[in-house]
């Protein structure tokens, strides 16, 4: 389960997005998520489902490495829509003791499963496709207006980036320690709420030692190249807009546009 986690992973491969700009794919990784946020009817999650599978097209990330990532939020998924399903009000279409279903809460089960999914393979497609130093490089330039107010904007998106880049790690390490201690005999099926909250703690306290241990070690690797955070560094690759992130965001701003026509039923 862990291990198929695809959010913060790189994917080595040459394609037009891969050679989009950082700051190109944050910008239109924002806008992507703004429009899953803002559509309400069904013609809107059709045209984002369409954006994105094209999206992962272009990419050439294989579409099954991209569902594969989706089985970590399985249980979140299922727990949002059972939670939609039977708590929003409305026209009752089924009942029994105190439980009942209507026809709004499987409208907005169904809209909050299908907002999960694209926001998560959604934002993946950014960091499939981009490295971490180009994308702490893309996030530092576009907030780097707020230095003017003494943010730490580099310190920041570094911080961002290290974050973003441990989830595989860490998701990699539970998987170990996890069939580790099966060897051992631990069983992390047991039944009951108390049993179940005992059975992570041979799980979570090697994983915290661990995460203690690779951040030591990344903080001692970053001084012994003496960083010093961003205060007079220089970048060994400047980013540039190219005539393809113009293309990149006359398509998006297209794609907003028709999200908020049809997704938002204006023309109705």
């Amino acid at each position: 389960m862990f291990k198929d986690m695809t959010l913060g992973q790189y994917y080595p491969i040459d394609s037009p997005i891969h050679r989009l700009d950082a700051r190109s794919k944050f910008v239109g990784t924002v806008i992507y998520i703004v429009s899953v946020f803002m559509v309400n009817n069904y013609i809107g999650y059709l045209i984002a489902i369409a954006a994105l599978l094209t999206f992962i097209a272009i990419s050439r990330v294989p579409i099954k490495f991209m569902v594969k990532g989706m089985k970590s939020i399985v249980v979140l998924m299922i727990f949002a829509g059972l939670f939609n399903l039977f708590l929003v009000q409305g026209e009752v279409v089924w009942s029994w003791w105190i439980l009942s279903i209507t026809k709004e809460g499987i409208d907005t089960a169904i809209k909050m499963v299908l907002r999960l999914a694209l926001l998560i393979m959604g934002s993946s497609i950014m960091t499939l496709t981009t490295t971490p130093t180009s994308l702490t490089d893309g996030l530092e330039s576009l907030f780097k207006p707020l230095n003017v107010i003494k943010i730490p904007v580099h310190e920041i998106a570094m911080m961002m980036t290290i974050a973003l880049r441990f989830i595989p790690i860490l998701t990699e390490e539970m998987d170990k320690i996890m069939k580790a201690q099966m060897a051992r005999g631990v069983d992390f099926e047991a039944k009951g709420l108390i049993k179940k909250a005992k059975s992570m703690i041979p799980l979570l306290v090697p994983l915290f030692i661990s995460a203690f241990r690779r951040a030591n070690d990344l903080a001692m690797a970053m001084e012994a190249r003496c960083y010093r955070g961003g205060k007079g560094r220089t970048k060994m690759k400047p980013l540039k807009y190219h005539w393809n992130d113009a293309v990149a965001f006359l398509i998006m701003c297209g794609y907003l546009a028709l999200c908020i026509i049809f997704g938002r039923g204006v023309l109705e």
